[in-house]
């Protein structure tokens, strides 16, 4: 989410998450366009995530503050460690793994004490959303011990065959590029229609 008003009309629906982006990198970084005050007006039924890449624990923890963030999601090579540092800081952590055939499910193993869900997305040369989804087959590897968000490409074409692997441990859905006007800018119909699956 980028846009004031836009942030509003999504929040009325009551999703569990709303999102914000913290790379600067990303068409859809925040801060320069973001208010604090926007963040606080929103209902405290609705998580705040801050998504990061790659960013010292001062940085994230000093705009988690300003920001009233609830969960930092670190999308970029961070370390057991530093989930570990920022849990210690009181931030709830989602830690995101690029998905492909190859993916080595047992550096998870490390990560688990420290985070409260692992988000799994598509796996891509950049950090961020590709707006593709990834084989979900390879989830049969995982142990479904920790609680994932699933990403990557989630849409109207795509929403309702999540149905079919509901066996795994899928604790939310990450909805973003699908339900798009353009980066950042909601599409409000179609994120209600994502929900009413």
């Amino acid at each position: 989410m980028k846009y004031a008003e836009n942030i509003h009309q999504l929040a009325a629906l009551s999703p569990d998450f709303l999102g914000f982006i913290f790379y600067a990198k990303s068409p859809r970084y925040v801060v320069e366009v973001l208010t604090p005050e926007t963040l606080e007006e929103i209902p405290k039924s609705i998580e705040k995530v801050g998504v990061f890449v790659n960013d010292t624990n001062e940085k994230m923890i000093k705009l988690a503050q300003l920001y009233s963030l609830d969960y930092l999601q670190l999308h970029g090579d961070e370390s057991a460690s530093q989930c570990q540092e920022l849990q210690a800081a009181g931030f709830k952590i989602i830690k995101a793994f690029q998905m492909d055939e190859a993916f080595d499910f047992n550096i998870l193993e490390g990560y688990k004490p420290f985070c409260d869900f692992f988000l799994f997305d598509t796996k891509t040369k950049n950090y961020g959303g590709s707006g593709k989804t990834f084989n979900w087959n390879v989830l049969k590897k995982y142990d479904n011990e920790k609680p994932f968000l699933l990403s990557g490409g989630i849409g109207l074409n795509n929403v309702a065959d999540i149905k079919k692997i509901s066996k795994y441990n899928i604790h939310a859905i990450d909805i973003n590029s699908g339900v798009e006007l353009k980066p950042g800018l909601k599409n409000i119909e179609k994120v209600r229609k994502v929900m009413d699956f």
